[in-house]
């Protein structure tokens, strides 16, 4: 696989987090919207909950910060450069909603099957919430 084969819009079907102890876990539920974008200046994911809860309490400055907690929740993105290298994609990440991101790579093992490409990574490995985590995207007919 190379950046060719990736390049363009992903939008996503799932993401899902496979505990080693046999548990399945949707971070964001089993609705999602959003996509995963590559091209000649970089990648920018988005991923959101369907259906997130608007603010009742105040605007996007104002409102309490349990509202403010549940939208970062259901919310997740990120942008920066990319490389692939065999069958793994490298996100270089420059911006993101998660300060401590910023800076680092995200490395994920990617498998493109037609117009289907998973991307997962390992995580918290040698702990009792060892885990692999799988996003599925579909090639965007837009």
């Amino acid at each position: 696989m190379n950046a060719a084969d990736i390049q363009g819009r992903w939008d996503i079907l799932a993401w899902e987090q496979l505990y080693d102890d046999g548990r399945v876990v949707h971070p964001m539920g089993v609705e999602l919207e959003g996509f995963i974008e590559y091209g000649p200046q970089g990648m920018f994911c988005v991923i959101a909950k369907k259906g997130r809860a608007q603010f009742n309490s105040g605007g996007q400055w104002s409102a309490n910060d349990a509202e403010k907690a549940a939208a970062y929740g259901s919310y997740l993105t990120y942008a920066g450069g990319y490389e692939v290298q065999g069958d793994t994609v490298l996100h270089h990440v420059r911006h993101s909603l998660f300060p401590n991101w910023e800076g680092g790579t995200q490395r994920r093992v990617a498998q493109l099957d037609g117009n289907v490409l998973a991307l997962t990574a390992r995580l918290e490995e040698g702990t009792s919430e060892a885990r692999t985590a799988r996003l599925v995207w579909r090639r965007s007919a837009a």
